[in-house]
């Protein structure tokens, strides 16, 4: 299995992910999953400057990536999934069964938004689009670097 993260991180591309979760999995391949980000070629620019050399960084909307997904998982590139919010990755695992861990490292406060974990505010909305996520046979946890350990999703949800 080459996607060695499917991770669930707003601020997408940054240090946390690239120096702790990258490198401790040794990962060659960063795809960013998110509708907004694949149309706007700034954006884009602006995340790939975060991203050292070595690896590559693919952006990519929901529905191509439910299209790559068998194939990206067959091959040997180590791949990490970043997704900005919960309703993306609702759309993401619903779309393939081939995910079957969703990360949930930095998720911040705003929105209506409470804390669950020092690194993780969820609306209820969100809290349930989790729930069934892992309903669907998905196993949620939260865990915000490689170092720490991992939260399981009836614990803060």
């Amino acid at each position: 299995m080459s996607i060695v993260l499917t991770r669930i991180d707003d601020r997408l591309i940054h240090g946390q992910v690239v120096v702790g979760w990258v490198q401790a999995l040794n990962a060659k391949r960063i795809v960013l999953i998110d509708d907004e980000v694949r149309g706007n070629k700034w954006e884009q620019d602006l995340y790939a400057l975060g991203v050292p050399g070595g690896v590559e960084v693919v952006f990519m909307s929901v529905s191509e990536a439910i299209e790559a997904v068998t194939e990206m998982n067959g091959d040997a590139i180590r791949t990490v999934f970043l997704i900005a919010n919960v309703e993306t990755a609702r759309r993401l695992c619903d779309g393939t069964d081939i995910i079957t861990h969703v990360n949930v490292g930095g998720l911040h406060d705003g929105n209506g938004r409470s804390e669950r974990l020092s690194y993780v505010y969820l609306s209820d909305d969100e809290a349930a689009l989790l729930l069934q996520i892992r309903d669907g046979g998905v196993e949620v946890t939260a865990q915000d670097v490689p170092t720490a350990k991992a939260v399981a999703l009836e614990h803060w949800a």
